[in-house]
């Protein structure tokens, strides 16, 4: 009771501002900023995210079909592109941690957006992407699940944050040639001890951004050879292929 009732008297007196234009406000991000930078305006593949044209966006692209990842379905809030980079760039390395909430909520009307446009169900359980014990400690926190937290309560979803670990401290994909970002990846990923059964689970894998999909690809096999049968990403960014 007593937070409730300090928090708007704090934020009197501690008013937040936007971390993009500085405007004052409750939110990290105003909503004019929000509308601006952080609003999806493409078509996607359903299975990627990447970009499609006009006549394709209920299809899979060329890509997913030549190569079939081993998830089945990708959510991305936004592009990747400036100034939303700087955004995962201070939530991943700045410690800002009130960008979680903020784009955890972007993140839930892009799925219930896809989920009105294709009749398919959200997901059973939520998995955030796990950081290596190196990393972890080096950072203090994982920052999938900072945005998986608030997302799997505003979804009404269950949460399994420990469900997958990274057995390998894989170089990070951003300093990795692109040729080598799925060996790089290759065997990290494991189905922890006591977690819950997958056997028939839709499980959504939660990331700040997508890149290559290698990472997403890697975890998701995992999961299925647990017993998945669906696995969809949902992540907040997506980098547009170059």
């Amino acid at each position: 009771m007593l937070p409730a009732l300090l928090s708007p008297v704090l934020r009197s007196l501690l008013p937040s501002s936007c971390v993009l234009c500085g405007a004052l406000g409750d939110a990290p991000v105003c909503p004019a900023c929000s509308h601006a930078h952080a609003r999806d305006v493409h078509l996607r593949c359903p299975c990627c995210a990447n970009p499609v044209g006009a006549g394709d966006g209920a299809r899979v692209c060329g890509a997913c079909l030549a190569d079939a990842p081993a998830f089945d379905a990708t959510v991305a809030a936004c592009d990747y592109v400036m100034p939303v980079d700087a955004l995962v760039l201070q939530l991943k390395f700045g410690a800002r941690l009130a960008l979680a909430p903020w784009m955890a909520d972007r993140v839930r009307a892009a799925a219930l957006a896809g989920r009105i446009r294709t009749g398919l169900a959200l997901p059973d359980l939520l998995c955030p992407v796990p950081l290596g014990p190196r990393r972890l400690v080096e950072r203090g926190y994982n920052q999938a699940l900072e945005v998986a937290r608030p997302l799997a309560a505003s979804l009404g979803i269950a949460l399994a944050p420990r469900l997958a670990e990274r057995r390998i401290d894989t170089a990070a994909q951003s300093g990795v040639a692109p040729g080598e970002r799925r060996r790089n990846v290759r065997g990290a990923f494991a189905v922890a001890d006591g977690q819950p059964a997958l056997a028939g689970r839709h499980v959504g894998v939660v990331d700040d951004v997508m890149t290559s999909g290698h990472t997403l690809d890697e975890l998701a096999g995992v999961l299925k050879r647990a017993g998945a049968v669906r696995v969809t990403n949902l992540v907040f960014a997506r980098t547009p292929p170059h």
